[in-house]
This record gives structure tokens, C-alpha cells and sequence, in this order.
């Protein structure tokens, strides 16, 4: 790939600097609990020096990152003790952001994103990702949020008792009825609710169903890479009326049709091999063992841009992110290796004719209007 122009990535730094970005979903959590212990010791992954993943502090502000979503994934492959593993979860992204207080700010609202950024710190929200945590409980899921979590991705790789997983065999055409009862409490208790990872049939139910706006943390378009985790154009065509964003993922298998076909595959055979273990040591051995035999031509960050650009067309400039899913892949385009470049993909933007007020949108704007606005649909 070309070198990006310099002055256009001196100008993209400038952009991220008065505007910088909040990112939809990172799995550093999930990779510090891979590499430590099951994240008993936070010293042994310093986040003030370059880690063995995607993500540091030096790269966070090398990106421009302002504002990220932290996953607090669980797998759902392990079959059981979901709640205890997100309860864990929740507790190591806490300590992590803790640890860091020059650095890192807890934040639950648009207001204390936008105070974290004045003070010069990286505004640190939760992600919930695969309603099978909640294990059939309202309670659970009100008690998770008042732990900190800012959103829930309503399933992951398979279906939940009452949701329908874009990656599974559908047997709910959906959402059931206690699946709206989840999206309707998650509106009234000032939740995101997150539709990465569902099926088409739940997206539509839930803007049904939804008071308040949508997010897709980490998708593409499906009508320029057509695997089950993008997000098709008729739901794209909703997102105005519902005032939610699509957060454009730089995931290789997500971004190119090419790439897709070697990786779709590839993370298939590792769900399978992952069924009912637990130990987040051996879930990485069988992930790196199975990605490591195949070969993947890569996208590259114009790719990512076509996605981002088509987002824009279908929905609007107003409902599109980022969500580069740093951490939760192997394999990434040309350009966009880490944390660190989120510039060069401004710059690609700016080369294209994206105005700054636009790239602000992108950036920080969109996002911020559409947690505002589900804290003002919540009654609590």
C-alpha cells in the first residue's frame, strides 16, 4: 500500500487532537486475561510500555483514541458459569482502567466522556458482548450495568435462549418475547443495545422494538463483503429513524470478500474446537494453531474506507463509526495494524474529500448524540 500522504496525516493527528476518537470495541481485557493468569496479575501486562497485542497507552495516544469501549467478552463456547466469567470480566476492566488514573477514566455517560476528555484522559466504557451472560435474569442484567456496563451486544457466535446469533442456526426467527422484554429494559435502564453479532431477523425486531438508539460496535457493510456479521443495507436504511450508529470494524474477514474466505472458515472450526473450555489459555492455543494454517490476503485501509464511505451513503454521515475490534482478531488490513493508526485511515477519508465537521461526526459526534440520547429515553 502507498505511504499516506504526510500532510494529510499531519492533518488527520490535528483532527484526532480536537476531536478525538471513541472507539466501539477493543478485546484488551479478554487478551490481558489470555496472557495473565486469568487476569489475576494486571503488572505482568503493562500498558505503559508496547504489549505483545494490539493495544498500549503510547499507541492509544498515538491513535487519537479519546474514548473506548472496553469488551468484557465471555465466551459463549464454554457452556456454562457465564455470569460468574462476565462478573470477572467487569472486575479486570475495572482494576485495568484503575490502575492507570492519569490515563484511564471510568465513564458511564456522554457528560463524564466529554469531562474525561478535557482532562486529558482516554474516557474507559464497558461492553458487554453475548446476552448469554444474563443466564434468563433481568436482574443480572440491571446489576451488570450498575457495575458500569454501557452496553450489551444482545448475542455472540450462537443464539441465546431468546435471541438468534448471525453465526448459528436461527431457531427463534428473531427475538422471542423475552428478548424485546431484554431490549425494552435495557432502553428504560440507559443501555446501548448492541446488535454486532445478530442475526438480521433480531436487528429488525429490535429497532422494532427500541426507544432508543441502536449501535452496531463492530460491523461492515454486507452489500461490499457479504458474510453474516455485516450489516445489510435495509437495516442501514433504518438506522436514521432510529438515530443509531453502525461502528465500521477493521476486521480482514469483515472488510474483504478475499479475506472472508479464507477466515470465515478458519473461526468456524475454531468455535467447534472451543466448545466447553474455559481456560482462556487454551482458547488462544486452539485460535493461533488454526489461524496460523491459513493464508490471508489482506485488505487494505481503503477497503476499510469503502465500508465507512458506504455506511455513509446508505444511513447517513450522522450513523456511522468505528469500531476496530483491536485485540479480538489476528489479521488486519495493510495500515491498520493497531491503536496507533487511526490517522492513517483519516487521512484516506480526507484524501476522499471528507470535510472536518464530517470527520468529527465519525469520530466522536455520532456516538456521543446516541448515548445522549438513550440516557434521556431512561427512567432510572
Amino acid at each position: 500500500m502507498p505511504a499516506p500522504d504526510p500532510e494529510l496525516l499531519d492533518r488527520a493527528r490535528a483532527l484526532l487532537r480536537e476531536h478525538p476518537l471513541i472507539d466501539g470495541h477493543n478485546d484488551l481485557p479478554w487478551q490481558i486475561r489470555q496472557h495473565t493468569d486469568d487476569g489475576k496479575d494486571l503488572d505482568a501486562y503493562d500498558l505503559t510500555r508496547r504489549t505483545p497485542g494490539h493495544t498500549d497507552l503510547p499507541r492509544l495516544r498515538a491513535g487519537g483514541v479519546g474514548g473506548q469501549f472496553w469488551s468484557v467478552y465471555v465466551p459463549a463456547e464454554i457452556g456454562s458459569g457465564f455470569a460468574r466469567m462476565q462478573l470477572e470480566q467487569l472486575d479486570l476492566a475495572r482494576r485495568m482502567i484503575a490502575r492507570y488514573p492519569d490515563d484511564l477514566e471510568l465513564c458511564r455517560t456522554a457528560d463524564e466522556v466529554e469531562r474525561a476528555f478535557a482532562a486529558g484522559r482516554i474516557a474507559s466504557l464497558l461492553g458487554m458482548e453475548g446476552g448469554h451472560v444474563l443466564e434468563g435474569s433481568l436482574g443480572a442484567l440491571r446489576a451488570f450495568r450498575d457495575l458500569g456496563a454501557g452496553y450489551l451486544t444482545l448475542t455472540h457466535n450462537r443464539n441465546t435462549e431468546w435471541a438468534d446469533s448471525a453465526t448459528d442456526e436461527p431457531v427463534h426467527g428473531g427475538l422471542t418475547d423475552f428478548g424485546r422484554a431484554v431490549v425494552r429494559e435495557m432502553n428504560r435502564i440507559g443501555m446501548l443495545v448492541d446488535l454486532s453479532h445478530v442475526a438480521p431477523t433480531t436487528m429488525v425486531d429490535a429497532l422494532d422494538v427500541a426507544a432508543a438508539p441502536v449501535i452496531f460496535s463492530h460491523s461492515s457493510a454486507r452489500a461490499l463483503c457479504d458474510v453474516a456479521r455485516n450489516v445489510p443495507d435495509d437495516v442501514l436504511r433504518r438506522l436514521p429513524d432510529n438515530g443509531g450508529v453502525c461502528m465500521v470494524t477493521f476486521v480482514a474477514g469483515f472488510v474483504s470478500a478475499d479475506a472472508a474466505a479464507a477466515i470465515v472458515p478458519a473461526h468456524e472450526k475454531v468455535s467447534r474446537r472451543s466448545a466447553g473450555i474455559a481456560d482462556p489459555g487454551a482458547l488462544r492455543a486452539i485460535r493461533d494453531e488454526v489461524m496460523a494454517g491459513i493464508d490471508v490476503p489482506r485488505p487494505t485501509v481503503a477497503d476499510v474506507a469503502d465500508h465507512i464511505e458506504h455506511v455513509a451513503r446508505v444511513a447517513g454521515v450522522a450513523h456511522v463509526g468505528i469500531g476496530g475490534d483491536f485485540d479480538g482478531s489476528l489479521i488486519w488490513p495493510v495500515g491498520l495494524e493497531d491503536v496507533s493508526s487511526y490517522p492513517v485511515l483519516f487521512a484516506e477519508l480526507m484524501g476522499r474529500g471528507w470535510t472536518d465537521a464530517d470527520l468529527a461526526a465519525l469520530a466522536r459526534g455520532n456516538v456521543l448524540r446516541a448515548m445522549r440520547a438513550a440516557e434521556a429515553v431512561a427512567t432510572v
